[in-house]
């Protein structure tokens, strides 16, 4: 089955970097990876045909709605659960059957879990405790962590005398303390209001770049997700729908569940009715005409799948464009979004299409309701992609 049938009937997407080998040797593709696992509890599965690879050094983010098995993938890598089937490998070892402790891992979550009774030090040492470490080599690595997430002056305080950014550095410098091969983050940033979790953010990827650490990140946010990330895996029902580059994922989504959960988009029903040397020609539904694409952005196996664009490609106007080889449909204004900088306007076609873009905030007078005014793209700009729910 191809990269783009699969895509088309919902089955696992294989990731672009190569698995286990025919001849039985552990892969030494990347610092992790996943070798068709599987996960069912009971008869549900959670998790099915999962295959990825991450390099040494990348921060990979699994991104997708509640349910679709990203948690539960972390947590197979982490040893806290046990795969169905398939291989997991760290640094080509096969560490399928190994207890937690064996994987070198270090864990972050959502609440941090911290130790109350503990002060920021002692929260820090617990790892090396664990792993007797001798007391003067223990205290030289907890002073290289404090410093490095500029948790010194701290380090006598408990977790209940710091703000919640200081009690995520806690839990990021306990996981780096004891040098883990990978570090596995769960939401971390879940607990934080917006702007302390946008500059936690930013220095969790300085923190990131600076020691080189191997990272696979677990968000239901797409902002983070493409803040972070030097790949993006999308999941759902259990499925690696796509992994690419964040800017790839974003201008290339090879299904419809893969465009609309990443950033905005329409998305309308459609269905292929021709095509030649340079384009796809496909009817969408609630667009009067048809609607050319490029062929290079055709990738529904299937004749009927989605027309998809982002709202931001979209250009409006009072006049109908006539450059060759542009889309083009009236529309009517049913209402506008104020969001700040911008307005995000809702319009209709006469075929019932719904469809939204937006423009810049000071435009809003020319975008009252019952307005009327086109909408043009290119053939580049939009794609026709396969349909998955």
């Amino acid at each position: 089955m191809t990269e783009q049938a699969r895509a088309a009937s919902g089955a696992p997407v294989t990731d672009e970097r190569p698995a286990a080998p025919d001849d039985g040797r552990a892969p030494s593709a990347g610092q992790v990876v996943f070798d068709g696992v599987h996960k069912w509890f009971g008869d549900a599965p959670a998790v099915h045909d999962f295959n990825l690879a991450i390099a040494k050094g990348e921060f990979v983010t699994l991104l997708g709605p509640s349910g679709s098995g990203k948690t539960t993938s972390l947590r197979i890598l982490a040893g806290l659960e046990s795969a169905t089937a398939g291989e997991v490998y760290l640094a080509g070892r096969a560490v399928t059957d190994d207890v937690p402790e064996k994987r070198n891992i270090g864990l972050v979550f959502q609440n941090y879990a911290l130790f109350p009774h503990m002060t920021v030090a002692q929260n820090i040492a617990f790892p090396l405790r664990m792993r007797r470490m001798k007391k003067a080599d223990a205290q030289r690595e907890i002073d290289r962590v404090l410093t490095m997430t500029q948790l010194t002056e701290f380090k006598d305080r408990y977790p209940r005398q710091l703000s919640g950014g200081q009690q995520q550095r806690v839990a990021l410098a306990r996981a780096f303390v004891f040098d883990p091969s990978v570090l596995l983050m769960d939401e971390p940033l879940g607990a934080l209001d917006r702007n302390l979790r946008d500059h936690m953010r930013l220095e969790l990827k300085n923190l990131q770049r600076r020691i080189g650490a191997t990272v696979l990140y677990v968000t239901h946010d797409q902002d983070e997700a493409l803040a972070l990330s030097d790949r993006i895996g999308v999941m759902h029902r259990g499925v690696l729908q796509q992994t690419a580059p964040p800017d790839e994922l974003y201008e290339e989504p090879v299904n419809s569940f893969v465009a609309k959960f990443l950033g905005q988009s329409i998305c309308l029903p459609a269905r292929r009715v021709e095509e030649d040397a340079r384009h796809t020609v496909v009817d969408v539904e609630g667009m009067a005409g048809r609607i050319l694409v490029d062929r290079a952005n055709d990738v529904s196996a299937d004749p009927s799948g989605e027309f998809m664009i982002r709202p931001e490609r979209v250009r409006i106007g009072a006049d109908k464009p006539d450059a060759a080889e542009r889309n083009a449909v009236a529309c009517t204004v049913v209402t506008h979004v104020y969001l700040g900088p911008q307005i995000e306007v809702h319009l209709r076609t006469a075929d019932g299409a719904e469809l939204q873009v937006v423009v810049p905030s000071e435009a809003r007078a020319d975008y009252t309701e019952g307005s009327s005014h086109w909408l043009s793209w290119g053939a580049g700009d939009c794609r026709f992609l396969a349909h998955v729910t």
